[in-house]
């Protein structure tokens, strides 16, 4: 009988994280990171050359295979969305390692909750690996059966255009492969960089320094796992295998699984919470139902506080009470108090039309951070175009290192990874306790700030590789015309390579650290999705600038920007395009940044008259 007061506490649904387990920090970080690290190996073991597989394997046309790589990897980012839903709503971290999670169900439910817990995760996230592997089996089978891909063309058939593209069903075999990997991701991405935060005792000044310094790490861990990928597994793909090449990230992802499952006992286990688009909704509605009433004077803050409701009952222990904004005003209404509208123990009869003052003030936390996110979009979209057109631009130079050996295309992104392995620690040691000194702010310098420097970062390596592109251009066409190649070393792409890696040290950490740090602690999945969400926005956007360039700047005896034969193209004037779109970003981004509040900031103290007014 002695454990009978954790069986009802759990049975009651109360967090289990004070009875079951303590957040043990770094001691879990080795599985969580060495499991990311694994990840990472496979999954950019797979995709790194994939344009050079689409083009050289499947013979399609340059620009098809950019927007097929675009849309696949659009999606892929796109779906840890649902997965990040479904997580928070439902399943919690660990179920939702994968879309078909389905198998989840067919395990009977014990009678203890934490019971059923831990069983579904173990089945669930088997589940989500085998997605994975499915995944990279099917590819790997179209490199290594003749009768799942095109047959192989001669050299002078290539050159002409002659070689006969993919049949029907073998994309249908190539699709269905990019679909596993999508399904496998949408469960993986969104769970596994906030099952890391959970790890951390973010109430303690030692568990939030390692907070700091863990999203730092993790990129720049798993970004050493890509630059394998992209080193190691591109070469065996190029020179020896490609059958190999896909069956070694196979390996690697069920090694991952093996890695992650080694450190179970050390983790902490954060159930859901519930739906957080229902919550989301109630605010909405229960503030149009009364947006006839009045609010209380903002310049009243105890008056203000004392009127609407604030169900302190509700708030779970370790999340943070956030206090009564002005932004948004017109929500708070949603926490007016109207008779008959509580039970007698102070729960409202209608959840759709009372809400408290910290429910509403974490939907304002998410309606803050969306412009700010919109912004990082068209960062990440001169990340993606460099990636793409340097693997191309690649094959019209000279990418031998010494006599013997030549730089595989779909490796030179490793100089932008390096630039961020080697930055993200001189930042994190070096950067910021210097900062600190000198601005007093814990992380150095601001989350918003930290992000608008990667911005312009991202500019200044737009337009250095515009300039290196027409050096290139000029350069192939003086030594063979448009068919020509040029002599030039292809590490002259190893400038605007490390500017832009220095950028994505900016900015896409400080995203990644700003959506965990600045959504509410419920809602944490669905800010470690927002990333992702970027990449697919910057996926979906360069599929259209790729289209509506093509179309547009050609014409009768005009080749467009974008010609299949980049030598013919002026892929330099599209860099110079993707430049002036980033300032016009960055305009936007400071703006936003202006009005940001962010979340605990107060603001009723600072109220003016002015604001008795509005709405």
């Amino acid at each position: 009988m002695e454990n009978q007061p954790l069986l009802q506490k759990a049975a009651t649904g109360d967090d289990l994280r004070s009875d079951r387990r303590r957040p043990r920090g770094w001691k879990a970080m080795p599985y969580i990171i060495g499991n990311e690290a694994f990840e990472r190996v496979a999954t950019y073991g797979l995709t790194a050359n994939f344009m050079v597989y689409l083009v050289k394997i499947y013979h399609m046309k340059q620009m098809a295979a950019a927007n097929l790589c675009y849309v696949f990897g659009g999606t892929t980012s796109l779906a840890p969305l649902l997965g990040a839903f479904v997580s928070d709503a439902f399943w919690g971290r660990f179920r939702t390692l994968a879309v078909a999670s389905i198998a989840t169900f067919l395990v009977p439910p014990p009678s203890h909750p934490f019971l059923s817990f831990s069983l579904s995760f173990y089945v669930t996230a088997f589940c989500s690996g085998q997605l994975h592997v499915q995944g990279t089996v099917v590819l790997t089978l179209t490199a290594a059966a003749p009768q799942l891909r095109p047959p192989p063309c001669s050299q002078a058939a290539e050159e002409s255009g002659q070689c006969p593209g993919p049949s029907n069903s073998q994309l249908g075999v190539l699709f269905l492969s990019l679909a596993l990997l999508v399904l496998g991701a949408g469960g993986v991405r969104p769970c596994s960089l906030p099952f890391g935060v959970d790890q951390f005792d973010r109430t303690t000044e030692q568990g939030r320094r390692g907070l700091d310094s863990f999203f730092n790490w993790y990129y720049s861990i798993s970004t050493a796992g890509t630059v394998v990928a992209m080193t190691v597994v591109v070469y065996i793909q190029d020179s020896v295998s490609w059958a190999i090449g896909f069956g070694i990230p196979t390996g690697l992802m069920l090694l991952a699984i093996v890695f992650f499952f080694a450190g179970v006992k050390l983790y902490l286990f954060v159930p859901p919470e519930g739906s957080v688009f229902s919550g989301v909704a109630q605010v909405l509605v229960a503030a149009f139902r009364k947006r006839r009433l009045r609010l209380p004077s903002a310049n009243d803050a105890v008056q203000q506080e004392s009127l609407l409701y604030s169900n302190l009952a509700q708030e779970s222990a370790e999340e943070m009470k956030l206090p009564l904004t002005l932004q948004f005003r017109f929500l708070n209404k949603a926490a007016i108090i109207c008779e008959g509208e509580r039970k007698e123990d102070g729960q409202p009869v209608d959840p759709w039309r009372l809400c408290s003052v910290h429910q509403i003030e974490q939907v304002k936390c998410a309606m803050r951070v969306i412009p700010i996110w919109a912004s990082g979009i068209i960062c990440f979209v001169a990340l993606s175009q460099q990636w793409t057109f340097a693997a191309l631009q690649s094959l019209k130079m000279d990418r031998h290192l010494g006599p013997s050996f030549e730089i595989p295309p779909g490796s030179l992104g490793i100089i932008s990874l390096l630039a961020i392995i080697l930055f993200i620690p001189v930042y994190d040691r070096a950067l910021v306790p210097m900062a600190r000194s000198l601005t007093g702010t814990e992380s150095g310098i601001t989350l918003l700030q930290r992000q608008g420097a990667g911005m312009v970062v991202s500019i200044i390596s737009m337009v250095v590789a515009g300039l290196v592109e027409k050096k290139r251009r000029d350069s192939a066409v003086a030594h063979g015309g448009v068919n020509g190649s040029s002599p030039l070393s292809a590490m002259w792409l190893a400038p605007q390579l490390c500017l832009m890696g220095v950028a994505e040290a900016f900015n896409a950490v400080g995203q990644v650290e700003f959506y965990n740090r600045q959504f509410p602690e419920h809602m944490q999945t669905i800010a470690g999705s927002l990333f992702h969400c970027s990449l697919a926005g910057a996926s979906y956007v360069s599929t259209f600038l790729v289209t509506f360039i093509r179309k547009s700047t050609a014409g009768p005896g005009q080749a467009s920007w974008l010609d299949d034969n980049i030598n013919v193209g002026r892929v330099d004037y599209f860099y110079y395009l993707i430049a002036v779109l980033g300032v016009g970003n960055l305009l936007y981004f400071v703006v936003c940044a202006h009005f940001y509040r962010y979340k605990g900031t107060g603001e009723l103290k600072e109220a003016s008259k002015d604001m008795d007014g509005i709405l």
